[in-house]
């Protein structure tokens, strides 16, 4: 298989940074729901109303390929609660997405220098920084990739080829949380013996 280039994803700490950033609904809508949701920019600057599945909290999203040619393959993809109500207070007063990609684009990088993010940041950065996030945070590969579209399972393994920096964050956060959990547990487990020693 021909090798396949991924640019490097935000950290979480990043995309952090970036999401805090936003200071305006515009903003927050195309850099949350980015983030979110892994959508294809085009996919979000072609978003309209009867898209969203306000039940099911989720949107549905006509991607590239499919058995019929360019953008007739369908998908569904959840929404995170930010996300939700971002999109019912646009969609109440629109109908349709208010801006096109290269403004899109533009305004992605505007929000990326004022988060000090040294890296180039653009919409297809998002989209890989939310299925390595999906995956870090316990998301199967096989839902990661029907939530991005993809047609084969190989080209959404790429994402667990994760940078040192990913595998350094992921490190300090895991273990350390893991060090508090057990020594909670055998606090719990020494007060439990304590009690029943004192009973017998």
């Amino acid at each position: 298989m021909a090798y396949q280039y991924v640019r490097e994803p935000l950290r979480f700490e990043e995309s952090d940074r970036l999401c805090q950033a936003c200071e305006t609904v515009q903003e927050k809508l195309i850099v949350w729901t980015l983030l979110d949701t892994g959508l294809r920019v085009s996919e979000l600057c072609g978003l309209t109303t009867e898209q969203i599945l306000w039940q099911q909290k989720a949107i549905r999203v006509s991607g590239k390929g499919g058995p019929y040619g360019k953008k007739s393959k369908k998908r569904v993809v959840p929404m995170s609660k930010r996300v939700q109500t971002l999109l019912e207070h646009y969609f109440t007063i629109n109908n349709s997405w208010p801006i096109g990609i290269r403004q899109v684009q533009k305004i992605i990088k505007q929000i990326a220098n004022k988060a000090k993010i040294t890296q180039e940041v653009t919409p297809h950065v998002l989209r890989h920084t939310f299925a390595t996030l999906a995956l870090q945070k316990g998301i199967s590969l096989a839902s990661v990739q029907k939530i991005l579209g993809h047609d084969r399972l190989m080209t959404t393994a790429i994402y667990l080829n994760f940078t040192d920096a990913h595998v350094m964050e992921e490190y300090a956060t895991k273990w350390y949380a893991f060090s508090v959990h057990l020594r909670t547990i055998l606090g719990s487990v020494a007060f439990v013996l304590r009690e029943w020693d004192q009973t017998r």
